[in-house]
């Protein structure tokens, strides 16, 4: 059975309300504490890029059963600006807006699968996916 919960994203309360979703679904999914942090940070990442960046948009999270293997796979997706420079956003310490530059990069990292949909002028869909070992 699939299971998909979502925040919208139109304030920086939502980032929190995403986290706390994200944290709660990785927990129900049997993630341990460090694989739930993980997940909790790389959503963090794409909400708060949501917010800033395209200034709303909506963050689901799906329950995955594949082949035997359980997982999570979130999706991140806006109608913004959509990402000029592909490579220098997954360079490592690069941002726009001040912060540690960990963002996208961050999130590749934290996750098993990451892939980037974008389109200047019509938005962006990140989806990321975080198998049960």
């Amino acid at each position: 059975m699939e299971y998909r919960s979502f925040v919208d994203i139109y304030t920086e309360w939502d980032i929190v309300a995403a986290r706390q979703l994200g944290r709660n679904e990785a927990k129900n999914s049997g993630f341990g504490t460090v694989d739930q942090a993980r997940i909790t940070t790389a959503i963090s990442e794409l909400a708060r890029n949501i917010y800033l960046y395209a200034g709303k948009g909506r963050l689901e999270i799906e329950r995955l059963s594949e082949n035997g293997l359980h997982g999570i796979r979130i999706i991140a997706s806006d109608e913004g600006p959509g990402i000029q420079d592909m490579r220098k956003v997954m360079e490592d310490g690069y941002s726009t807006s001040g912060g540690l530059g960990a963002g996208m990069p961050g999130v590749k990292r934290l996750m098993d699968g990451f892939k980037v949909d974008t389109e200047p002028g019509v938005g962006t869909t990140i989806t990321a996916t975080k198998w049960l070992r």
